[in-house]
């Protein structure tokens, strides 16, 4: 198995892409830390990845706190002996027109998506060169950090700010051997998309699904994502496979955003 002996950190792991991740590093041989807001959805991925032979460990963490994902990491160290695979997949969307956007709600998606993802690296990379190991990082972007779009102008600017913390992490622990790279989904049928979708009629008068089924309906290859399509781009970035790859943040979309 690729990733056989290897230690992996998911954050956002109790749902969605995060869980599909969790998974997927897990079939590929991983033992798996769940980090997560939502002590009791963890329970039950920690119960998969168990269910596969491999290790799980479930730490209760707030990523926008920046001593929870410390924390995170040295029980990852304690428990299962090393890091070896951060992934920084926990973040939240935001819909809301760029007039309307109100001081809270910059704060908490910059805490969240941008703050979280630095805590991320820091801790993962200090772990890295405690162990002097070779490690990997992985963040979570999205097309909307190659491309932004109406009514999701604040979200987006979080994922530009991903891109650009995934850029020059890379050049700075290039020297260390450590991998730091992004991936960027699309259209993803989690409950995420159901809130976007929700929002996007409130702020545009769209019918309930309208937003959704236009989206995926723009997509060439013709059907909405799975975070099983993106837990395959992690999986591989996690692997020695993509051990020359750094500094990218890739597009995973099925066909929306060309670059």
């Amino acid at each position: 198995m690729p990733l056989s002996n290897k230690t992996a950190l998911v954050t956002g792991a109790a749902q969605g892409i995060g869980r599909g991740i969790a998974l997927r590093l897990a079939k590929d041989g991983a033992n798996i830390v769940l980090t997560d807001i939502n002590p009791d959805k963890l329970k039950d991925v920690v119960a998969e990845v168990e269910a596969l032979g491999r290790k799980a460990l479930a730490i209760t963490t707030d990523v926008g706190q920046r001593d929870q994902v410390y924390n995170a990491v040295e029980q990852t160290q304690k428990t299962m002996g090393q890091l070896d695979i951060m992934v920084n997949n926990a973040g939240i969307a935001q819909v809301r027109s760029i007039l309307e956007a109100t001081p809270e709600e910059v704060e908490t998606i910059y805490r969240i998506n941008v703050q979280g993802t630095l805590w991320g690296i820091q801790a993962a990379a200090k772990a890295f060169k405690a162990q002097g190991s070779k490690g990997k990082i992985i963040n979570a972007c999205s097309i909307a950090g190659h491309e932004s779009f109406a009514f999701l102008g604040v979200y987006s600017s979080t994922k530009f700010a991903v891109r650009a913390l995934t850029q020059a992490a890379a050049k700075e622990l290039g020297a260390d051997g450590i991998t730091v790279n992004a991936y960027c989904p699309g259209i993803v049928g989690t409950d995420m998309w159901k809130v976007i979708d929700q929002r996007m009629a409130e702020e545009t008068g769209a019918k309930p699904g309208e937003t959704y089924k236009k989206f995926v309906d723009g997509i060439a290859l013709g059907r909405a994502e799975t975070p099983q399509d993106v837990a395959a781009l992690v999986a591989f970035l996690a692997s020695a496979e993509a051990d020359y790859i750094t500094g990218q943040c890739i597009i995973t979309d099925g066909g929306i955003v060309y670059r």
